[in-house]
């Protein structure tokens, strides 16, 4: 379903939902994925909307924030909130008077400083959701149907309009899923993320003083993209990037801050083990991970040693997005062992664990699911796995198992 030449945005729920409880509602995510249309696109009825990309309206909101609140009253939407970080307060201090569902929308693209200032001010009196690129059911037009993956009820899962041959799918992953590129589908893909890497580094990288050498923070980021999908080995981007490791994981930290990139921790049947080993790095935005990677057109990134990896982020970003776009905060994995025995991802979900492989095959077996019998389960029960595959249609296989069309996801 699109709107107003837009695509729905699955998230949109969410936002409206999180309104009628809290007082302010922060929308954060990545520059251009499409914050601030998704807000002008579903405010209520009497809300005004403000831009501080206005140089006068920030330099109003920064001088006299109190001035500027009661100048717009509420229930107001104010975008890009990150010009003018004094109106923080000034909010807080409006809502502590009147403390009333959703009188203050906000969104900004520079988290760095905005979040720390954000949770300062605001802590408890704000619902903070964050948009991603668009994903697959959204840009089929499928996302008012969207829901979080269910692996207990895969099959029903399918989007039949999304199912078609490798290329074509190879096409998506190219393309990524900024909105611009989405909405101009004639836009040349390198000219959109030239431009993008360019504001990023400007105007949110480099106003933080810890990265002093732009063009090795690009090297960073293009050596990142290579790897995206592999373990996070600090030692090997900064050698790329002609740094210290100490650097790289402060720079790798901004990219994830930033929702460039996303880290997927190991799974452990000790929780606190988790969060002390190596995690995944996988990209947010698969076409800018392949402009990066050097992947000129979709034939260079399907003939490339990077396919399998850019399919495998391409169903991380599905799958998570599957649940962000709900509200959910999925608890999601990746297994390996000393021994090395390996799962893509396992899905922790109401005491279970839901093993699931990716492959770039059309004739998925059960073998492809054979690391999935050495997760440590503890006291938790283990699934019937699930293998994302190129094939058509979904296939049953032994035990419970299937393999999911990655079209359809």
């Amino acid at each position: 379903m699109k709107t107003q030449n837009l695509y729905y945005r699955t998230i949109k729920g969410k936002i409206e939902e999180l309104s009628q409880y809290f007082p302010c509602i922060m929308l954060t995510g990545a520059r251009q994925v499409g914050k601030s249309t998704l807000l002008k696109e579903i405010l209520p009825p009497g809300m005004k909307y403000v831009t501080l990309d206005d140089y006068v309206q920030a330099q109003l909101a920064e001088d006299d924030p109190q001035a500027f609140l009661e100048r717009f009253g509420t229930p107001l939407c104010i975008d890009e909130i990150q010009y003018a970080p004094g109106l923080l307060r000034a909010i807080k201090v409006k809502v502590d008077i009147d403390r009333k569902p959703g009188m203050y929308w906000l969104t900004g693209s520079q988290r760095f400083t905005m979040m720390k200032g954000v949770t300062e001010s605001l802590a408890g009196r704000i619902g903070i959701v964050e948009l991603a690129g668009m994903s697959q059911m959204e840009l089929l037009g499928a996302g008012d149907l969207a829901k979080e993956f269910d692996p207990e009820n895969a099959q029903g899962m399918i989007n039949q309009a999304g199912i078609c041959p490798l290329k074509d799918l190879f096409e998506r992953i190219w393309r990524g899923g900024y909105p611009q590129l989405i909405q101009y589908p004639t836009m040349p893909a390198a000219d959109f993320f030239s431009s993008y890497l360019q504001t990023y580094v400007e105007r949110d990288v480099q106003a933080l003083s810890q990265v002093g050498n732009k063009s090795a923070f690009v090297m960073l980021m293009r050596s990142a993209a290579l790897r995206t999908g592999q373990q996070l080995v600090y030692n090997d981007l900064a050698r790329d990037a002609g740094i210290s490791p100490k650097t790289a994981a402060a720079w790798v930290s901004i990219l994830e801050t930033s929702g460039i990139i996303s880290l997927l921790r190991p799974y452990h049947a000790n929780s606190l083990k988790r969060l002390s080993k190596t995690p995944k790095l996988y990209f947010m935005d698969t076409g800018f991970c392949s402009w990066l990677a050097g992947c000129d057109d979709v034939d260079t990134l399907l003939n490339s040693h990077l396919s399998g990896a850019m399919l495998e982020t391409w169903v991380y970003g599905q799958l998570l997005r599957s649940y962000t776009n709900a509200g959910i905060s999925p608890r999601l994995y990746y297994f390996r062992d000393a021994n090395g025995a390996e799962v893509d991802f396992v899905l922790e979900k109401k005491h279970c664990l839901y093993p699931m492989e990716v492959k770039q095959s059309n004739n998925p077996s059960m073998g492809d699911l054979k690391g999935a019998s050495k997760i440590p389960v503890g006291d938790y029960t283990l699934k019937p796995g699930i293998i994302f595959c190129t094939a058509s249609s979904y296939i049953p296989l032994k035990d419970g198992a299937g393999a999911f069309p990655i079209s359809a996801l």
